[in-house]
């Protein structure tokens, strides 16, 4: 089974930065795109960023030019690295992936979630 570890998340002013991590764990095959998810209080999940395989990337225009989706895929974790946060930054950020696992099934997992509080 495949499990996803978040860690980072955390109180920080307007204009921080922070760091968040998740590692892939479990027995697969294959990781393939990893996808950070935003969910703010009150509003519907939002695709924040997304990065696969071969590092290409893709982020939300609200976010471009702030934050920036990396990955280690000797260590099957992405990175968030947001700076210039803004109060609507705050949310709980998930990290989300997919691959084949060890029978080659698809497979979809989730982390469980790391709240950033964006707050002077």
């Amino acid at each position: 089974q495949v499990q996803l570890v978040e860690s980072g998340g955390g109180l920080v002013q307007p204009g921080g930065s922070l760091r968040l991590s998740c590692a892939a764990s479990g027995s697969f095959r294959r990781i393939d795109a990893m996808r950070w998810y935003r969910q703010a209080p009150g509003k519907q999940r939002e695709l924040v960023a997304t990065i696969i395989r071969t590092g290409t990337t893709n982020y939300a225009d609200n976010v471009k030019d702030r934050f920036t989706i990396s990955r280690d895929n000797a260590k099957n974790t992405v990175y968030l690295q947001m700076n210039s946060l803004k109060p609507e930054d705050t949310a709980v950020y998930s990290c989300n992936t997919g691959g084949a696992a060890t029978d080659f099934r698809h497979f979809e997992v989730w982390g469980q979630g790391t709240l950033v509080t964006v707050s002077s």
